[in-house]
């Protein structure tokens, strides 16, 4: 019968140490230092990467600028974020070409070391700022230009072969590659051949679950999903509707997720408390998920 992945604390617990854990199966171990290794991190946090894309929105209703794109993503990185994303869809509904190319500057001349994710359709219009401006991570969407928010993932093996040149063109560009996936363990495989370095979960079925009844089984999937990534060698990131709420449970139950990429709740929130503080609390959230659960 297949076995839950160990979760991070105790996976941060193990690591220094031979003992092996329970892999996949119950007749897979791995030490706990292979297995951390292959999760792609020991007991490093996972990194907040800011959507920025609401606070366009929300500028776009009016011709004053404000709220200021940069200046929110300079308050989200100040805070403690390690990174800023934006999804520039080709009708400019929110994110505008002009906000990527700013965002760009400023991540290189303010913030190196921090990391810039841009987001999109690489057949609508992503590759071009790939290309133009080689950010530090691109995620591959398959959204078309009508979708209010993206709600699926890529397909294998129908978009295998359409996607490997785009992947391999953004590695020669010295960009890493992200696909969007529904958390199907049985793809990750396919997701490793076609070249891309990680994955990015689909995490709304999860946060529809959470906190009911069903909250384990929609749970699952992700589990086991991530496993098989991290047993093929991939990187593993997670975004969609996660929350103050729902994160810390996710983080622990989901081995090795390198990145979330948060923007609606993180943007309704920082309305309520502002940027800085909803960073802070955002991170508090990871943070926990990394700490050993002490006994009563």
């Amino acid at each position: 019968m297949p076995l839950s992945a160990p979760s991070l604390p105790d996976l941060a617990a193990a690591v220094s140490g031979d003992e092996p854990l329970k892999v996949v199966a119950a007749d897979a171990t791995l030490p706990a230092a292979e297995l951390a290794a292959i999760l792609g991190q020991t007991t490093g946090r996972t990194a907040l990467s800011v959507n920025v894309n609401k606070v366009a929105l929300l500028r776009n209703t009016r011709q004053l600028g404000i709220p200021s794109v940069l200046r929110a993503a300079h308050l989200c990185l100040m805070a403690g974020a390690r990174g800023i994303t934006v999804h520039p869809r080709p009708d400019e509904r929110h994110i505008k070409r002009h906000d990527v190319y700013e965002l760009s500057a400023m991540m290189i001349a303010d913030w190196p070391g921090r990391e810039f994710n841009i987001e999109g359709n690489p057949f609508h219009n992503l590759m071009e700022f790939v290309r133009e401006l080689r950010p530090d991570q691109c995620t591959f969407v398959p959204d078309s230009e009508d979708q209010s928010t993206s709600d699926h993932g890529w397909s294998f093996p129908a978009d295998a072969e359409r996607l490997r040149p785009l992947i391999a063109e953004a590695h020669a560009l010295g960009v890493r590659v992200s696909l969007f996936m529904d958390p199907l363990p049985e793809a990750m495989a396919a997701v490793k051949a076609v070249g891309a370095d990680r994955v990015e979960f689909y995490t709304e079925t999860y946060a529809r679950a959470w906190p009911g009844l069903h909250k384990n089984e929609a749970l699952r999937p992700f589990v086991e999903s991530a496993q098989a990534a991290a047993l093929c060698g991939l990187g593993i990131n997670a975004g969609h509707d996660l929350n103050r709420d729902n994160l810390t449970e996710f983080l622990r139950e989901v081995p090795g997720v390198l990145e979330v990429s948060i923007g609606h709740a993180l943007i309704a929130d920082a309305l309520e408390l502002g940027y800085t503080a909803t960073v802070k609390d955002y991170l508090r959230c990871i943070d926990a998920a990394f700490t050993p659960a002490r006994d009563e």
